[in-house]
């Protein structure tokens, strides 16, 4: 698979405090990767660092494109969407298709319109006038529109209800989505995409703890659910994280065999949620 992003060494300090510490990342073609934290972990900062809106250590190529110098450029190839779509209040939706079609040369004024053609949006509505999920399909139509290989997404969908949200996701899979393009989305709601996801890196106080494909943390992480009988026993092996609740205790193990485990109880592929609860309250090293 081609490269499409290439992060190397990217530290980020704010005066003495560094909330960003040698994240090492490489995206390719086909790939949607889950960047995902607790809040103030630094997922934030390091696609400010990617999109050319931050200044930083180490070296990021974007499509061959450096972002320090070259971010006009690259910016005709990556499509953005942060946490909060700000549009102005005063703005008609036709004005908006307008606007883009006039100052980006790679947005496909067409698809945008398939795209609210889906939607309850009228072109005549003004932003002010539209819910906030509104505005985010509105937003999303805009930015799926352009001809881009490479989507960051930055908790694109807070504050929307589940029903936009799930909407939100399957509009990206069906409108933008390739095996030529490459999409990062920022959480720390990771069991909302994770079934979109093919590959998730874990960032806590600023450092990657883990960057693994899904199929592979699923090989990797068993979640063993036993009772207080087993519970000892299965203490000595380790888990890095344990759960208990009405009698039923859980256990998360990592790096060990079915046959390791089967004795104790019964196993199961953990979710990736799991595994991310596990990785940031660890119990042993």
């Amino acid at each position: 698979m081609t490269t499409l992003i290439s992060i190397n060494g990217l530290t980020k300090s704010y005066g003495s405090k560094k909330v960003v510490s040698d994240v090492n990342l490489t995206v390719k073609a086909g790939q949607i990767l889950g960047l995902v934290g607790p809040n103030g972990a630094g997922k934030s900062t390091c696609l400010q660092s990617l999109l050319g809106l931050s200044n930083f250590s180490g070296d990021i190529d974007v499509l061959g494109y450096n972002p320090r110098t070259q971010r006009a450029e690259m910016l005709n190839e990556v499509a953005y969407i942060s946490d909060v779509a700000v549009l102005p209040k005063w703005l008609k939706v036709e004005q908006a298709l307008a606007y883009m079609a006039d100052i980006h040369p790679n947005f496909n004024r067409e698809k945008a319109e398939l795209f609210l053609a889906k939607t309850n949006i009228e072109h005549a509505a003004k932003v002010k006038t539209l819910s906030k999920g509104m505005v985010t399909q509105l937003h999303l139509a805009l930015i799926l529109a352009i001809d881009a290989k490479v989507l960051v997404l930055d908790e694109p969908t807070l504050g929307l209800d589940i029903l936009t949200r799930h909407q939100f996701y399957n509009h990206l899979l069906e409108d933008f989505y390739s095996e030529e393009k490459c999409i990062i989305v920022t959480t720390h709601q990771i069991e909302e995409i994770e079934h979109i996801l093919t590959d998730v890196a874990f960032i806590q106080n600023g450092e990657l703890v883990l960057n693994e494909s899904v199929e592979d943390m699923r090989e990797r992480f068993k979640l063993l659910a036993l009772t207080n009988e087993h519970l000892t026993q299965a203490k000595e092996l380790k888990p890095i994280h344990t759960n208990s609740l009405m009698g039923l205790t859980t256990m998360l193990f990592d790096h060990l065999s079915t046959e390791d485990l089967q004795p104790f109880g019964s196993i199961s592929s953990p979710s990736l949620a799991d595994i991310f609860i596990g990785m940031m309250t660890k119990e042993t090293v």
